[in-house]
């Protein structure tokens, strides 16, 4: 009986990020609270089409991924290796250490692609049953031209047939072997990616293409860094559209200010999933979160009777409307402090009990966070530094394996908005129960330093 071949993703993570100009490999800068290249393995991993996963990491910060070497949450995961000088070096000592079995299907991926999805990687290993080479690639959106030494444009190739590659490229391992072997006794071999050297080399053998997504970008320049957390921020807004309530049923949940708006909403709906919620605000308990020493009993008096914290939210917050010049510098203050400070207060005396849990802080910001509002810019600059100190404590917290993530709700239907602005146009406010819905959905999920956006959804127009 023959046995089906084995599947061999093998992340690239060799390259030291020069172009993206942060002082560190761009395979380990972090985006959401983890270095891209956990990103990327926990795709893979995720994946029922690899059977195992070999990183090939650049030899100066190799001991940066022994983190990941955890065979209860990596168990596909069997090697780190050192790489080369180059991607086909790299490519090279990945080949070294696999097995002997010519039919094994091998992928190679680049360390910073993280947003390879599933069906990318089941057509590239399917494909393998009917060829020996696979390659990823997209249309091209964009003219390409060549032009020669003086800059002049020498040909304009029909954009129709051109494709941007991507990764995986993909190979039967007794291919990919025979094509370096070739490649090597040529003094002039050059190649930037492998399906080059079969391509070049065993000229005869055809390499299909699948097709890649333009979310498959390549973390390459400063710019994408920027990108990518976006792409991610879009990730984590799906968790919106879901209908279902999560089960909280075990959770021990502390909620600062959840007398009224969202956070009332949030502790209702909390209970209703089966969570134990303990409510802190001023008026119901007289909890100021400005003040460390009331958020540090509110804490203490939760996990004196639990035994345990699993998440924090502070949803508390004010808002005050008027100009800067004529607003009086008390009010200034408390617009700073409990926007701002409490939400780092409440972060850090949290820490120390969710550390225990691995659970999770909840905070939340505001659409105006993205651009300072006349009249209530302290406000808006406040929320702007709540964003900043969520992705700058996922980073933090990490190793600990404590989440944070942020709320960033559209302008929404509460008593503080309503004492604000006044009344507002029907259907153009959420109601604080949707908003309460998606902030349990993100309690019950794995992210952490997103910032969750909820917004109003909008007609569709009439034709």
């Amino acid at each position: 009986m023959t046995t089906k071949p084995r599947t061999v993703a093998v992340i690239l993570a060799g390259g030291i990020g020069v172009r993206v100009g942060l002082g560190i490999p761009k395979q380990l800068i972090k985006i959401a609270g983890k270095a891209i290249v956990e990103h990327t393995l926990e795709v893979l991993e995720a994946s029922s089409h690899i059977d195992e996963i070999l990183i090939v990491m650049n030899a100066g910060s190799l001991r940066e991924l022994d983190e990941l070497k955890d065979r209860q949450r990596f168990p596909k995961l069997t090697r780190i290796i050192p790489g080369g000088d180059t991607r086909n070096d790299s490519t090279q000592a990945a080949l070294a250490v696999l097995d002997d079995d010519p039919r094994t299907k091998v992928l190679f991926h680049d360390a910073v692609r993280p947003f390879v999805d599933d069906r990318i990687l089941r057509d590239c290993v399917d494909a393998l049953d009917d060829y020996e080479a696979v390659d990823t690639a997209i249309p091209s959106a964009d003219t390409i031209i060549q032009v020669d030494s003086a800059s002049h444009i020498t040909r304009i190739p029909d954009r129709s047939q051109l494709r941007r590659g991507q990764t995986p490229q993909a190979f039967r391992l007794g291919t990919i072997r025979h094509a370096y072997e070739l490649a090597n006794q040529d003094r002039s071999f050059h190649a930037t990616d492998d399906c080059g050297v079969v391509f070049t080399y065993l000229p005869d053998v055809p390499i299909y293409v699948v097709d890649g997504t333009p979310e498959n970008m390549k973390v390459t320049e400063p710019i994408d860094v920027h990108i990518a957390d976006k792409l991610f921020q879009l990730q984590s807004e799906s968790l919106s559209a879901s209908p279902e309530s999560p089960d909280l049923t075990g959770k021990t949940i502390v909620v600062f200010g959840g007398s009224y708006g969202i956070g009332a909403s949030i502790v209702e709906l909390a209970r209703a999933a089966g969570a134990d919620v303990h409510e802190f605000s001023r008026s119901s308990t007289g909890t100021d979160v400005r003040f460390r020493g009331r958020v540090k009993k509110a804490l203490k008096s939760v996990y004196e009777k639990t035994g345990k914290i699993d998440a924090v939210i502070m949803s508390a917050g004010v808002l005050r409307v008027g100009p800067l010049a004529t607003t009086k510098v008390r009010d200034i203050e408390t617009s700073i402090e409990t926007n701002f400070l409490a939400p780092v207060i409440v972060s850090r005396a949290a820490h120390r009990y969710l550390r225990e849990t691995h659970g999770q802080v909840l905070l939340f910001t505001s659409s105006s966070y993205t651009r300072g509002r006349a009249n209530y810019g302290v406000y808006s600059a406040s929320k702007a530094a709540v964003v900043n100190l969520t992705q700058a404590l996922a980073e933090e917290w990490a190793d600990d394996e404590v989440r944070i993530n942020c709320i960033n709700p559209q302008r929404t239907k509460t008593p503080m908005r309503e004492a604000a602005f006044g009344d507002e146009p029907a259907g153009t406010l959420l109601d604080a129960d949707i908003v309460a819905s998606v902030s349990l959905r993100v309690l019950a999920s794995a992210i952490t330093g997103q910032i969750v956006t909820v917004r109003v959804e909008q007609p569709e127009p009439q034709s």
